[in-house]
């Protein structure tokens, strides 16, 4: 609590020269009065409007960079969309593959387990019946997994091709 006053001090000692900078930057420089003859003042009038042009020159510039500017952003813009969308849209691709792709190796995995125990059955001379319907089933739903597994690479396969084709076949004709 000591400390307030001195605090209280300093913080007013630096307001006041704060507010003594700020009144020394508010005076105005003094402009000098140009002389009255006719030869300085059309010299002047004759410069103000070169400057004068010189302005217009420079915000027509302005404008029409400024334009550039709005149509790159636009078509950067759409470019970005584009480059999501497709980014999507192989990120299903990609999930679908995946997707498929656990499925035979899970298919594959039955299919190896019932044709170990069916090795099994025919080293011991029994005839299982039941374990031959089993292996056959597990090998038809392994051909339907990699058919399916086949397709979804093909799919994918031919979605990243059918831009570069649409792409050549209009450079060809263009």
């Amino acid at each position: 609590m000591s400390e307030l006053p001195q605090l209280e001090t300093r913080i007013t000692a630096a307001l006041d020269r704060i507010k003594t900078g700020l009144d020394r930057l508010s005076v105005p420089a003094p402009v000098p009065e140009p002389d009255v003859d006719g030869a300085d003042v059309s010299a002047l009038t004759l410069q103000v409007a070169e400057l004068g042009a010189k302005l217009d020159e420079e915000q027509t510039a302005n404008a029409q960079l400024e334009e550039r500017v709005r149509l790159l952003k636009e078509r950067q813009d759409g470019k970005l969309a584009q480059l999501e969308s497709d980014v999507d849209a192989g990120r299903a691709r990609s999930a679908r593959m995946d997707r498929e792709l656990q499925r035979l190796r899970q298919v594959n995995a039955e299919l190896r387990d019932i044709n170990g125990q069916l090795r099994d059955a025919v080293s011991a001379g029994v005839s299982e019946p039941h374990l031959v319907n089993k292996a056959m089933l597990a090998e038809l739903e392994a051909l339907r997994a990699t058919r399916a597994a086949d397709a979804a690479e093909m799919d994918a396969i031919l979605q990243e091709l059918t831009p570069i084709i649409e792409r050549e076949a209009s450079d060809a004709t263009g």
